[in-house]
């Protein structure tokens, strides 16, 4: 029976804390608003100002003294806390323990409403960015809220010098990793939007990957930045560590130079988005292939033989890059040989049946046909075709068709393909009689 009341305890306990805290807080706010000279607020004219103003009503010494008694939870009536103790009476260790309760409390409070409360809200709306506010809201909130509820504490108790010192470092660091951590959360909320996005063509996995890392990158140079400059507020001094930082970023680079030189190129092919993978490519005058991977490193290629290239994205970057897949169609120049036996008439009428064949078929977009050059062994006639795909095979399919009706039209119309051939005369020697002997 204990164990099942003390979460209902427990829970009670935490709302009545919380509800005693604000209540304090408007009270001692509403107090501050009476004590404040209106004259001084009356020429502030911006709401920084009057906050500024405010501010300094309630960390006034005057205005600490005129409201000992709530400031203190009415502990300073209680006989023998006005001692001094460290020199500091001992009402204000009490009330300052009460005043981490109700702060700890408060900022458990705000998150809780976030959590439950705010959330639930958001789901129920449309759009997305009340949605991304609640994600950077949950969880920092809370040390944000409590690192300033501290810090307005360390302005309304005396504290030992030291215990202030502490603690005024560790509201500074709570505070930088509240705030680093929120800005580590948007770094994130933005790539899962654009990982979110329809992807319109390029390589899926490799842009995934590319932005990862750059939000690695990011996060990496946030909390460096973030790391000197509050061991800068500390009080360290970090001359020495830029210096070894900077020493050490040198050596890196000179002995990672290949590698940075890589992630550049891997950079200048997710900027410029030359090829993808599938697409058929042309790098320098030795690599013909197909795109089949693409990393932050190399590219791999798979030729005609099917042999697997692995070319750096250095080399990549440096060299001409002909994407032959990105042609709009495929054109081809065919060219057929017709003996020279063969008349005039029948040479344009072989063209004429050839430009009717290729003109017929679906996929075909401008045909130019002309009987172009007398060949050592043929009368050509050239085909200049254009085929309306950028697929590979189904062109070869296309190609495959019209070249077996080029075929059997021509042998339907007694039309003879010429081949290479050599018609050898040979003469004979009158200077030596045919009965001579030797």
């Amino acid at each position: 029976m204990i164990r099942r009341l003390q979460p209902r305890l427990l829970l009670q306990l935490g709302m009545f804390l919380c509800s005693a805290t604000l209540v304090w807080s408007l009270w001692s706010l509403s107090l501050a608003a009476e004590t404040t000279n209106t004259a001084t607020v009356a020429k502030s004219s911006d709401l920084a100002s009057k906050a500024s103003a405010l501010t300094r009503r309630v960390i006034d010494e005057q205005f600490i003294q005129s409201h000992q008694t709530e400031l203190s939870f009415w502990i300073n009536g209680i006989p023998g806390m006005e001692e001094p103790f460290l020199g500091i009476p001992r009402w204000q260790y009490a009330a300052s323990v009460v005043y981490l309760i109700l702060a700890f409390y408060l900022s458990r409070a705000l998150d809780w409403f976030i959590q439950n409360r705010l959330k639930h809200w958001g789901a129920k709306t449309l759009t997305e960015w009340d949605d991304i506010l609640v994600k950077l809201a949950d969880g920092p909130v809370k040390a944000i809220t409590l690192v300033f509820l501290i810090h307005i504490g360390l302005e309304l108790y005396d504290w030992p010098s030291w215990l202030e010192i502490n603690l005024s470092r560790l509201s500074l660091i709570v505070g930088a990793i509240a705030l680093t951590f929120i800005a580590l959360r948007v770094i994130d909320l933005a790539i899962a939007a654009w990982r979110r996005q329809p992807k319109q063509g390029g390589d899926v996995a490799f842009n995934d990957q590319f932005v990862l890392l750059i939000g690695k990158l990011l996060k990496a140079v946030l909390i460096l930045i973030t790391s000197l400059t509050l061991l800068g507020n500390l009080g360290v001094d970090i001359t020495a560590i830029l210096g070894s930082v900077s020493v050490l970023g040198l050596a890196f680079g000179l002995a990672a130079q290949d590698s940075v030189a890589n992630l550049f190129g891997a950079v200048a092919v997710f900027v410029d988005k030359p090829f993808k993978v599938g697409d058929r490519i042309k790098v320098g005058s030795d690599v013909d292939g197909v795109v089949e991977a693409m990393g932050l490193r190399a590219t791999q290629v798979r030729n005609a033989d099917g042999f697997l290239i692995t070319l750096p994205n250095k080399s990549v970057g440096n060299n001409t890059v002909i994407n032959v897949s990105a042609r709009p169609s495929i054109r081809t120049v065919l060219n057929y040989g017709l003996t020279y036996d063969t008349p005039a008439h029948r040479i344009d009428f072989a063209a004429s049946l050839l430009r009717s064949i290729f003109t017929a078929h679906s996929l075909t977009g401008e045909c130019q046909v002309t009987f172009n050059r007398f060949d050592a062994s043929a009368l050509n006639i050239e085909v200049n075709h254009q085929c309306l795909t950028r697929d590979l095979p189904t062109y070869q399919t296309a190609l495959h068709g019209l070249n077996l009706q080029v075929k059997e039209r021509f042998d339907a119309e007694k039309l003879e393909f010429a081949f290479p051939t050599q018609t050898v005369f040979l003469k004979k020697d009158t200077s030596v009689p045919a009965n001579s002997s030797v």
